[in-house]
């Protein structure tokens, strides 16, 4: 089979399409043939090695497609079945092993390519809206990136719980996603300070929570958006890695809170797997959820989905198609 493996890390250049033998499920397994493979900012950040892991290394970690093998002691799936999973390496190929645990079902009406481009940002977004900070009615809260993928299904999660939304974007066409999503309040951080904006907006009150997937360009001020013991999800860093910072700060800015969670922690169990799976997909399967699926690529050309990623060229979801 083909797949798309990292042999040193560095830029998207590093990314070779290589023939490796088709994996075969061990007990506990099954093999997949993958119909479409979500691209994340996850994946680069393990192809620039901030995120070490052993090389050769085939990357991606969502995807969905039909069950075509299964190992011994498997009964929660059988072969044709077709399902979606995260978090598992190796999604950047034409076949791929996963523990039957960790497959969830894709229901009847949703695509391999609308379970690919939702498994992963989706049940990110409803770990952060339902979970991290559990929204309420009523409440102000500031997302960052408002017209990526994870914005954008973020920014409808919290609609649908009652918030008042605020998104940052950098474009006017981005702004448009945004707000069809149901943002209340876009705000161009490339011509506006959004701190200021947010604390406009709000008469000053400031909010409780911001959901900042950025990182070091936009961290210190995030901070300032928020009010008395305020929380703030620092859930990815799109800009780079924040530096160090004196926690002594959180106590001086307002008894603040941050938090860094991760995806894998939220869903370490297979009720909570299938919970928030079975939330995102059967959304998506009755139109309450919207996808943006704008890009798709032949697996080939997965370094130039990483290029476009990166170069924050893109909106909504990037699709590899083996």
């Amino acid at each position: 089979m083909q797949a798309i493996q990292i042999l040193q890390t560095g830029g998207p250049e590093v990314l070779t399409l290589r023939d490796v033998p088709t994996p075969t499920p061990a007990s506990g397994e099954a093999l997949i043939r993958i119909e479409a493979s979500g691209v994340n900012f996850i994946d680069t950040y393990f192809r620039e090695g901030r995120y070490p892991a052993a090389l050769p290394l085939t990357l991606g970690q969502e995807a969905a497609g039909t069950v075509v093998a299964v190992g011994a002691d498997v009964t929660s799936v059988k072969v044709g079945d077709r399902v979606a999973w995260c978090g598992i390496a190796g999604t950047y190929a034409e076949f791929a092993v996963a523990p039957a645990a960790r497959l969830v079902p894709i229901p009847d009406g949703v695509s391999a390519e609308q379970a690919a481009a939702a498994i992963l940002q989706g049940m990110t977004a409803h770990y952060l809206s339902h979970s991290t900070y559990k929204i309420q009615s009523g409440d102000e809260v500031l997302i960052h990136a408002g017209a990526g993928g994870t914005g954008l299904l973020l920014t409808q999660m919290a609609k649908s719980l009652g918030a008042r939304v605020f998104t940052t974007v950098s474009t006017e066409e981005k702004a448009v996603l945004s707000r069809e999503a149901g943002a209340d309040e876009v705000i161009f951080y490339t011509k506006t300070d959004f701190a200021a904006e947010v604390k406009r907006l709000t008469g000053g009150r400031g909010l409780p929570v911001v959901y900042d997937s950025v990182g070091k360009s936009t961290f210190e001020q995030s901070l300032t958006c928020l009010r008395l013991r305020g929380l703030m999800v620092l859930f990815g860093g799109a800009s780079g890695a924040v530096p160090p910072f004196d926690l002594i700060r959180l106590s001086t800015m307002g008894s603040l809170y941050v938090t860094r969670p991760t995806l894998k922690d939220y869903i370490a169990t297979r009720e909570d797997l299938l919970a928030r799976a079975t939330g995102v997909l059967n959304g998506v399967a009755d139109g309450s959820l919207k996808l943006r699926l704008e890009h798709t690529y032949p697996l080939a050309e997965a370094a130039q989905a990483h290029r476009d990623l990166e170069g924050r060229k893109t909106t909504g979801k990037l699709l590899l198609i083996p």
